[in-house]
């Protein structure tokens, strides 16, 4: 673990300085959640939204744990570490940006607010490997896993307490745990340990739901069973979106519609729209799920009086999740199954043991009304919905003015009175790419002056005020850049490349020198 010294000014005492509660979804869509268009009931979320400030263009890293690595670090993955995935053996070809984990270049949230005195907590999906994980970088309690992206919600046995040796407070039996609800009990949990040390505490609770593989009790799937079976065209006319197409992969991995547009709903017999209306009311019950602990959380923060200097971030990591087909997969990813669950077999559905993905058609729908999904750098995977709410700073209001994942670290710690290390204490330390979300709201740094890079397995862009460019990847189509203008199509249906091709090669000479200075590598072909 890094030791920083942090200079706090001597008004700084433990009961003036505010909690922080950050929550983050997993392949939650940009408009799944009721405050922001969708049919999922979220009503203790859309609280959150209606007392505070909700983006509209809130960007991350197009995938789970480079996305992490920004957010808990407010840097550039690769400047992190972790510049397209986690892995055990680095590529030493390909830079430092790839090894894999979190490098010793980079502090976290935790490591930064440990040293001035806030208890640091940590619930659910960790995914920044486990050679750097939660207790290695700052934080004092951690439940959930460090391993994998993504793992079966029922497994009780395969969650973890640490410190090793830390006793589980919350263990339910094995026919009771569901790992979504164990992780709302456990933030709450540590929320009470942190009051009990009568100092600020930094709970991070970091769902894998709605992430496949799509489990959820079947009492809670129930209730959007009807609501799903009215098909996906009738419900992305209501949240206001054209069908997508389907990425391009081998023909069995995107159930034969590989490079085509995802299905009409009313081409699909009715056992087929049975079985997908069943995966998605799985994904919804998830998100509801989320939602339920987000109320009890809220309830009781009400309750001890600590509502209000508590700053609450909600969001999540990526656009929606398309993997692989509009019928999703079962079983193991990328071996191309699909089995058709017919009558009393779509109770098998999100139920123990499964596993199963909802697919691209369905994750079209969460990405209203935004083009293409995670993986991909056009704005549906690299949106997000986030939700600031921040009594004594956020007031109700949409916010429109372009933000990312890099900012969140720099957010807290203006709201703590932290400091970040100067060059002088941590010379070998990564400044932070990010700004406060307080300047971004309140226009003190203009839209139009910022610029954001991105790039994930093959898939770039650059976005200079309303302007972005993206190179994409598995498209039928010759692959090349596309220039968008957001301000009028933030849907990105109209590429302006050959209206302005010096402004395009601007564009490309920005995104170039950007990749160089953060460390990426886009040779590798995809």
């Amino acid at each position: 673990m890094l030791t920083f010294v942090i200079c706090l000014s001597a008004a700084v005492c433990a009961d003036t300085r505010p909690n922080v509660l950050v929550i983050l979804a997993d392949d939650l869509g940009y408009s799944d959640l009721g405050c922001y268009g969708g049919e999922i009931q979220t009503p203790n979320i859309d609280r959150l939204a209606a007392n505070g400030l909700r983006w509209t263009q809130f960007y991350n890293s197009a995938r789970c744990c480079p996305s992490r690595a920004s957010l808990m670090t407010g840097l550039y993955p690769t400047q992190a570490g972790i510049g397209d995935f986690t892995s055990s053996v680095p590529d030493d070809k390909r830079g430092p940006g790839y090894l894999g984990r979190l490098n010793g270049h980079c502090a976290t949230i935790a490591e930064l607010l440990e040293p001035a005195g806030y208890g640091c907590y940590y619930v659910g999906k960790w995914h920044m490997h486990s050679q750097s994980g939660p207790i290695e970088r700052g934080f004092h309690q951690f439940y959930g896993y460090t391993r994998d992206h993504s793992h079966d919600q029922y497994d009780r046995d395969y969650y973890a307490r640490l410190p090793v040796g830390r006793t589980k407070e919350i263990n339910p039996p094995k026919e009771q745990f569901y790992a979504t609800d164990v992780f709302n009990a456990y933030a709450l949990e540590f929320i009470k340990q942190g009051q009990a040390l009568q100092k600020p505490w930094f709970v991070m609770l970091a769902h894998s739901s709605p992430h496949f593989p799509i489990q959820a009790p079947a009492d809670r799937v129930a209730k959007y069973q009807s609501i799903y079976r009215r098909g996906w065209d009738r419900l992305r006319a209501e949240r206001l979106t054209e069908r997508s197409i389907v990425p391009v992969d081998q023909d069995q991995i995107a159930n034969g519609y590989s490079g085509q547009p995802n299905p009409l709903w009313e081409e699909l017999s009715t056992d087929r729209q049975n079985d997908l209306a069943q995966r998605m009311a799985v994904y919804a019950a998830m998100v509801e799920s989320i939602d339920t602990g987000v109320g009890k959380l809220v309830e009781h923060l009400e309750r001890t009086g600590e509502l209000e200097k508590t700053l609450i971030i909600f969001l999540s990591d990526n656009g929606a999740c398309y993997e692989w087909g509009p019928f999703g997969f079962d079983g193991e990813s990328r071996k191309g199954i699909n089995k058709l669950h017919q009558e009393s077999q779509l109770e098998q559905i999100g139920a123990r043991h499964s596993h199963q993905s909802y697919g691209s058609a369905w994750a079209n729908l969460s990405n209203t009304p935004l083009r293409s999904y995670k993986h991909f750098t056009y704005e549906g995977g690299i949106i997000n919905p986030c939700i600031v709410h921040f009594p004594s700073k956020a007031t109700s209001a949409w916010v429109h003015r372009p933000a990312h994942m890099i900012d969140i670290l720099p957010t807290i710690l203006e709201a703590t009175r932290v400091g970040y290390p100067t060059l002088d204490e941590q010379p070998d330390l990564h400044r932070p790419e990010g700004i406060s979300l307080w300047e971004i709201a309140d226009g003190t740094t203009p839209s139009q002056d910022r610029v954001l890079g991105f790039d994930h397995q093959g898939a770039h862009a650059l976005r200079q005020g309303d302007w972005k460019i993206v190179w994409t990847k598995r498209s039928a189509d010759p692959i090349r850049w596309e220039l968008f203008n957001l301000a009028v199509d933030r849907c990105e249906t109209t590429d302006r490349s050959q209206d302005h091709k010096d402004l395009v090669e601007r564009m490309i000479l920005q995104w170039e020198a950007w990749a160089h200075r953060v460390g990426v590598d886009w040779k590798k072909e995809w």
